[in-house]
């Protein structure tokens, strides 16, 4: 390589190394459930609108204060109400309420008037108040917990927040908190969900890079043992994930939930990229090479082989552009440019650096090659002298893989999604225990024909359904315009608890109807459109699972369609949680579309590499079988397939075809020499076998990094990757030699092909060292 190329191209990367450092600043950060709705779905459309006409149904930050002795004690209880109080003032929050400041509208011969839920100023009328206030279904779980141990306060936020007013919000109301020193509060909501995993997702992607960076470093100090070739390689992987961190920031792309796997593959990517361009040019250095026609081998036949390897992981990666889900594209196409931008690093920039080193100043030769010819060499005899158990066994995990398919659910909970050990989950678990939960479930109320949403015949079929809802365990917190007309009867009857029901007669709704339009705030774009024509049943249910909310909502709504008269009015569930919980048949869908529109794509690329249908077929089978094998450790284990674990098969797949496509280019070539069948197989179980087996080490424990993380799909899919990718190396050095030898023929040679794969490295005997060969 001629040595004034060799600076431009250091000199190259050294700028955009400057620029991306100085970028990386300015990462975007985000997360919100709206990017986790399936677009393009019409329960999505119809929820738009829906919220376009009233409100979100995720624009609430609620406290909860708790006193463990009980809450009614009167310096608590003055402490909550002040804190109460100045909460209305907070950043972004229009409205507040809480028990303090709730009061009964009462009605005397002069005016109507209130008194006060909780007398706080009253001690001994604390008994009554708590007796009355328990029995009342508009507080228990909303505001007060069923033990009374458990106070809350209602922050209603702006429609839609974003994590910088999130993040300004949660700051005020953290300060406000302390003044106070409440022995122990939780929060739940929209803002404290933005700020909390937006923070989860910096330290996510802090700790498996500096994770990644130590394994990485271990691994190259095992393999050169050299200080320059342990520098020049780290260096080249650091470079490539520093490039493009700096290509996100630049492009202004939104790093989400998945963010904290892109350390992890760009580390692992760039080392397999890393390895096999220094161990080539070490192998021509020993030849005898010089320098210059050293490193253009290496780039002419390693570049070529690596550039295959990448293009087949990048197509992996891409095939999550099928999907309905925003931050699963995202991650598709960026980790798609990520295998790209590692690659050309590797090619450009480490070839020009150790171009200027020798052998020995790179790599410490070694003695442990004979260790690797060994174990090869009884690889190969095993599948020499047992193909039949090889294939029986092939069988079993076939059967065994479908089985444990057979039992994948999409039953996945919100708790699964949050950080291990944290306050966010602390404080979620907590509201799923003593208060309402947190997913939201909505039903909008159309009256037909010449009704009005609030005419008695529509209140009527509302009340119903509301009476229906309580009935079952899981919904609480339902609420609608009914509440105003129950109200103002508990009112007209001296508040008597019995009396929160609605008026008997039409006449009396009609008086009562009357009343309630004085006080039109209680109904406007909350829970009565401004055309009187829909209205909304509001609700939040405990975090039982994605299938099981299915199965109760649809009982929900055959249960509406049976007993409402659906001439007066219509009901149609909606709300935020349907629609993120639609996401779990769009998972299963985009799954297999994505994946056959990857293996499509791969199998026209081998059958342009190899030009024969039988080593398609060949290049296909192992890498099915991990696929396979994964969706049983789904089943199996118990874990829910959604949105973040089925990138999981991407991952697999993009990766795994590349230790295939070693193997199978090997032999190819050893088969273009003349070679015979187990002559091809034999070289290349000794000369490719070393470095698809340590290339598979990385990975297993590259991956395996992802079990620091606090963020339980990131655990999860680091553990299934690491142990299908292991099981992916199995099935390479296991079925590929008992494929080939059942399917091929002795007297059948492999075409010779003019380009690609004529022009990989001739290794074995000739060189006296693997292709992918290191020095131990």
């Amino acid at each position: 390589m001629n040595i004034n190329i060799r600076v431009i191209s250091v000199a190259i990367f050294g700028v955009l190394a400057i620029v991306s450092a100085f970028s990386i600043r300015h990462l975007k950060f985000s997360f919100d459930f709206e990017q986790f709705f399936p677009e393009g779905d019409e329960d999505l459309e119809f929820f738009q609108d829906f919220i376009r006409e009233f409100e979100s149904d995720d624009n609430f930050l609620l406290v909860a204060i708790r006193k463990e002795d009980g809450v009614f004690d009167r310096q608590f209880l003055e402490k909550f109400h002040d804190f109460s109080i100045q909460a209305r003032h907070l950043p972004h929050v229009t409205a507040c309420q809480s028990l303090t400041r709730f009061a009964y509208p009462v009605r005397t011969p002069f005016a109507i008037t209130t008194v006060p839920a909780i007398h706080i100023d009253q001690p001994g009328r604390y008994e009554r108040d708590k007796e009355r206030i328990l029995n009342d279904e508009r507080f228990v779980h909303n505001f007060i917990s069923e033990d009374a141990t458990t106070l809350t306060v209602f922050l209603k936020t702006v429609n839609s927040i974003q994590l910088e007013p999130a993040r300004e919000l949660m700051a005020a109301l953290d300060s406000l908190v302390q003044r106070y020193g409440f022995e122990e509060y939780h929060y739940l909501g929209r803002p404290y969900f933005q700020k909390e995993l937006v923070a989860m997702q910096k330290r996510e992607i802090l700790v498996s890079a500096v994770i990644s960076g130590i394994l990485v470093t271990l691994v190259m100090f095992f393999i050169f043992r050299r200080p320059w070739g342990i520098a020049v390689s780290l260096f080249s992987i650091a470079l490539g994930m520093l490039l493009f961190m700096g290509f996100l920031s630049i492009s202004g792309r939104e790093l989400n939930a998945m963010a904290a796997l892109y350390p992890v593959l760009m580390i692992i990517v760039g080392t397999s990229d890393v390895i096999h361009i220094m161990s080539k040019y070490v192998d021509e250095l020993r030849k005898g090479y010089r320098k210059e026609k050293a490193i253009v081998t290496t780039i002419k036949e390693i570049g070529l082989a690596t550039l295959l390897t990448s293009l087949t992981t990048a197509i992996g990666f891409a095939s999550l552009l099928t999907s309905r889900i925003g931050p699963i594209r995202d991650f598709g196409i960026n980790a798609a440019i990520g295998v790209v931008i590692a690659y050309i690093t590797v090619i450009f920039f480490t070839t020009a650096v150790i171009s200027w080193f020798r052998a020995d100043q790179i790599i410490k030769l070694g003695r442990g090659q004979a260790f690797w010819e060994r174990s090869m060499e009884w690889s190969y005899r095993f599948t020499r002298s047992y193909p039949r158990r090889i294939a029986l066994g092939g069988l079993a995990v076939l059967l065994f893989s479908l089985w444990g398919i057979s039992r994948i659910t999409t039953n996945y909970r919100i708790e699964n999604n949050l950080p291990i050990g944290e306050k966010i989950t602390e404080d979620f678990l907590f509201f799923e225990k003593n208060l309402a939960g947190f997913r939201p479930m909505e039903f909008a109320v159309y009256a037909r024909g010449d009704y009005k949403a609030n005419d008695y015949e529509v209140i009527r079929e509302i009340a119903k359904v509301e009476d229906y809802l309580h009935q079952i365990p899981a919904v609480q917190a339902v609420a609608s315009i009914t509440a105003v007309y129950k109200s103002i009867n508990q009112m007209m009857r001296n508040n008597n608890p019995e009396a929160y029901a609605l008026p008997e007669s039409k006449e009396q709704f009609g008086r009562y109807r009357r009343m309630a339009e004085q006080v039109p705030e209680l109904a406007v774009d909350v829970l009565l459109s401004k055309d009187e024509k829909k209205a909304r049943i509001t609700s939040r249910i405990r975090d039982v699972g994605a299938d099981n909310i299915q199965d109760m909502g649809d009982r929900i709504d055959r249960w509406i369609a049976t007993n409402t008269d659906t001439s007066v009015v219509e009901f149609k569930r909606t709300g935020t949680g349907l629609i993120i919980d639609k996401n779990s048949e769009y998972v299963r869908r985009n799954l297999i579309q994505g994946l056959g529109m990857a293996i499509l794509i791969v199998s026209l690329l081998m059958a342009l590499l190899f030009r024969n249908w039988k080593m398609l077929f060949i290049s296909l089978v192992p890498n099915v079988f991990p696929l396979l094998l994964a969706g049983a450790l789904l089943g199996f284990l118990g874990i829910e397939l959604e949105a973040g674990v089925s990138i999981v098969f991407a991952v697999i797949f993009g990766i795994a075809v590349d230790d295939t496509i070693h193997f199978l280019s090997k032999f190819k070539l050893a088969r273009n020499k003349g070679l015979s069948i187990e002559e091809s197989l034999h070289i290349t179980f000794l000369e490719t076998g070393k470095a698809i087996v340590l290339t598979t080490v990385i990975l297993f424990f590259g991956f395996l990094v992802m079990l620091f993380s606090i963020h339980p799909p990131s655990v999860t899919i680091g553990l299934l990757i690491s142990l299908t990718l292991f099981s992916a190396l199995v099935s390479d050095l296991a079925l590929i030699p008992v494929l080939i030898r059942w399917m091929m023929k002795e007297e059948e040679k492999v075409e010779k092909k003019e380009g690609a794969l004529e022009e990989l490295p001739a290794t074995g005997a000739e060189t006296g060292l693997s292709r992918d060969g290191l020095y131990w």
